[in-house]
């Protein structure tokens, strides 16, 4: 089977529930978990993984984190190749830092709907309409983005970032307007805001939450700051994925609504086994939860499979990449003290 016939047959599979592509039979159970950790320990592979990522890809992670947290293990990692459980600009980024290593990830379908509405061609339209503007664009983007931009922030350095910047310059946030108008309130710094939205934290439905309140109230709600401002200002805490997590581990109540990602109830638990979590309620009655639908296209499955063949590989052009590092760059220096 070709490279690209493979390619294609990892990405076309279901989320769940399959055996083998062609002749290829998958191991299953804990054979599927031995297999990989043999892969890791063969081609000395490293597995990142985000904390909205389904459980067993979390639990056979090497690191766990935010997309902080992983571009910084991408960095530094002295491994041969990067597994980057995540999506696609996940993925991307490692490449950027880290231009040595071979970066694989489980399905290129794995996309983000704040990447696909953001690109480098509208950055440099907004660019010419503000021509004196700083354009901070979240790590939410795509690395065309990333070149046209002077700073990339995350959800955990956003709030520092943005105060750092001169104040006798104009900001254009991109591409999460959501995020940005918490920023503009939490910084005191106006800002051009790029229209862009998560679909996950853009379904958390204001009214529905008001009444889960109601019916747990001696829950606290917490939020990322990607969901929209009527969720947030409903909200005891908001904060970037981690800080969600320590403040769940830390905080004294014994109950929590998250208004984020469901993946990350997962770690949660983990960290808080004996406090009760519940998932934010959505639009849609039907589901008590929200879950990326492109995070959980990756399975340990996928995973086996793009350790194995080591594919889809992810590559860059040199000179794309080195435009996009120097934002990135920048991000990372003024991100030392943020854990």
């Amino acid at each position: 089977m070709s490279t690209a016939t493979l390619d294609k047959a990892i990405s076309n599979l279901p989320v769940k529930g399959f055996l083998k592509i062609g002749d290829l039979v998958i191991p299953q159970g804990e054979e599927l978990i031995q297999a990989i950790k043999d892969l890791k320990k063969e081609k000395n592979a490293i597995i990142l993984a985000h904390y909205y990522q389904p459980p067993g890809i979390q639990d056979i992670a090497d690191y766990l984190g935010d997309s902080l947290q992983l571009a910084r293990a991408a960095r530094d990692t002295d491994a041969d190749m990067i597994a980057f459980c995540g999506v696609h600009f996940m993925a991307e980024a490692a490449k950027i830092l880290n231009p040595t290593k071979k970066v694989v990830l489980p399905d290129t379908q794995a996309g983000c709907s704040l990447a696909d509405g953001c690109s480098g061609e509208g950055l440099r339209e907004m660019r010419k309409k503000y021509p004196n503007a700083l354009i901070a664009t979240y790590i939410n983007c795509n690395a065309e983005t990333k070149a046209e931009s002077d700073i990339i922030v995350t959800s955990s350095n956003a709030e520092t970032i943005i105060k750092s910047l001169p104040e006798d310059r104009p900001i254009i946030f991109a591409p999460d307007k959501n995020l940005g108008r918490f920023l503009m309130k939490k910084t005191g710094r106006d800002m051009i805001l790029w229209d862009g939205s998560c679909i996950v934290h853009e379904a958390f439905s204001m009214e529905r939450i008001a009444k889960q309140l109601a019916e747990n109230p001696d829950a606290k709600l917490i939020a990322h700051p990607e969901s929209e401002t009527p969720v947030l200002d409903l909200a005891d805490f908001v904060g970037s994925t981690s800080a969600l997590l320590n403040f769940v581990e830390k905080d004294d109540s014994q109950k929590f609504i998250v208004a984020t990602e469901e993946g990350i109830l997962h770690e949660m638990k983990k960290r808080a086994p004996h406090k009760t979590l519940l998932p934010a309620l959505v639009f849609d009655e039907s589901c008590n939860c929200s879950e990326c639908f492109y995070m959980k296209r990756n399975t340990l499955e996928k995973l086996y499979l793009c350790m194995k063949y080591e594919l889809p590989e992810i590559t860059i052009d040199e000179e794309l990449r080195l435009k996009a590092l120097v934002p990135i760059e920048k991000m990372m220096e003024l991100s030392k003290t943020i854990k």
